[in-house]
């Protein structure tokens, strides 16, 4: 009989002048039916009261006087200890069974290394929403899938094994301040290395990027810089062949 020993979970938000909704998501995380081992908030140059909104919760404040998300979330995934590294944003809130699940994904599954999730807008219309999933986010997924070989991790709601990040952690570009850090890093994942899209794993986000069309913009801004960092030095079709010929000796 096979013992499965229990993995300890790191919950990672980086945050900036946030308090009010950092206070919603770490209240949702109080009410998970298996709690977070840590949970680390990155203090990204804050004026508010996001600091004492988080100690006041009993997480581990990390302070990153840089600003800038891509460093942000590498300091707090360079101090979680967890073997599993678990990201949401402050603008996050996650359901009761969201960490729960993902442990059990990373229990059950010793191939996958990454696990993405899907969104479920809030703060809008019905109509903002809908788009924002199926056209925003849907779009991402139908266009970097096959850019990247697998799914983009999105980062309001994605896990990832410790060993995965060490591996990538000294390849992301955590200086760059005007790319998406989770695109970053999804363009960073190895042959060799899988990620799993659950539709089912689905956390509430806030629709506020598409309240207006300026913070549109510099959201959908960043996507390209993104893109040319990496494009350069891994053409598509070499990224292809190189997941294809990775992924063989499992189909034999």
């Amino acid at each position: 009989m096979t013992t499965v020993f229990p993995r300890s979970v790191s919950v990672v938000i980086p945050v900036r002048d946030d308090a009010l909704l950092l206070e919603c998501c770490l209240s949702a995380l109080e009410r998970q039916t298996r709690r977070a081992d840590e949970v680390v908030v990155v203090d990204n140059g804050s004026s508010d009261g996001t600091a004492a909104v988080a100690a006041r919760f009993g997480a581990r404040v990390v302070t990153e006087p840089v600003q800038g998300i891509p460093r942000a979330s590498a300091a707090g995934y360079d101090a979680a200890t967890g073997d599993i590294i678990a990201r949401l944003d402050a603008d996050s809130r996650p359901g009761p069974d969201w960490i729960e699940r993902i442990e059990r994904t990373f229990r059950d599954r010793d191939d996958i290394d990454f696990v993405t999730g899907d969104p479920r807008f809030y703060g809008s219309t019905p109509l903002v929403h809908w788009m924002g999933e199926h056209l925003y986010i849907g779009g991402m997924y139908t266009v970097l899938t096959p850019l990247l070989g697998h799914a983009p991790l999105f980062g309001s709601n994605m896990a990832m094994r410790s060993s995965a990040w060490r591996a990538l952690s000294g390849e992301v570009h955590r200086e760059q301040r005007n790319i998406h850090d989770d695109f970053d890093l999804s363009f960073h994942v190895r042959p060799g290395m899988t990620v799993l899209r659950d539709r089912n794993l689905v956390v509430e986000v806030s629709a506020r990027p598409f309240q207006d069309w300026e913070s549109l913009r510099r959201r959908l801004g960043y996507v390209l810089p993104t893109v040319r960092l990496h494009l350069p030095q891994e053409t598509l079709y070499r990224r292809r062949q190189a997941r294809r010929q990775a992924a063989e000796p499992l189909g034999r």
